[in-house]
């Protein structure tokens, strides 16, 4: 996986063999079936909170990897101040993991972290090896980015308390297909290793 890698313009300082991806976790919730994927969701946001605190404390890079919904004008502050304010449905879900100042964000166009966005490249500059997929949906943009992350052989870890889906069925389906077909280890969060895999 090793390939050459010069410089990043002093964008991407931070070297690990790790990297958390947060995907889709800016959210509005404002789509079909929005209120119910967000009932579900509302205690894995805590979940994801708690892994990237202990990731930052391991010296992993944190990136939000998020949709930029249609809004082809808008930035990734915008996005954020949107999905915070206090009429967004989504607000409780999303402030526990407003990005810090130090945390790397790339918007995607589609379902993969990976079509159409320099994430591939900023993972290179970061000498990652092992990703660390959480968010939503499981079955949707986790699963689309967990099977980009396989076919460019990275290793695939995806917290099984740490995404979620419409429903906890195809929750379930989701993590099982990534399990079995892409052999990402699903073990709960507070079982990762993280000072391991980072190193």
């Amino acid at each position: 996986m090793a390939r050459a890698s010069h410089d990043l313009h002093g964008s991407a300082p931070d070297k690990s063999e790790a990297a958390l991806l947060l995907i889709d976790v800016i959210n509005s919730f404002d789509f079909p079936e929005g209120d119910q994927l967000l009932q579900l969701a509302l205690p894995v946001s805590k979940n994801i909170a708690e892994l990237k605190k202990r990731a930052k404390a391991a010296g992993i890079p944190c990136i939000y990897v998020n949709d930029n919904f249609g809004k082809w004008q808008s930035d990734f502050k915008k996005l954020v101040a949107r999905c915070t304010g206090d009429e967004a449905k989504g607000k409780d879900f999303v402030k526990p993991l407003v990005p810090d100042d130090d945390d790397y964000f790339v918007l995607k166009p589609k379902h993969s972290g990976f079509y159409s966005t320099t994430l591939d490249l900023l993972l290179t500059h970061l000498n990652a090896k092992n990703l660390i997929l959480t968010g939503i949906a499981g079955n949707n943009c986790v699963l689309f980015t967990a099977n980009d992350a396989y076919m460019r052989d990275f290793k695939v870890f995806v917290p099984e308390d740490c995404v979620v889906s419409n429903t906890e069925e195809e929750n379930r389906y989701a993590l099982k297909q990534m399990e079995n077909v892409l052999k990402a280890d699903t073990s709960p969060s507070p079982e990762l290793d993280l000072k391991a895999l980072s190193s």
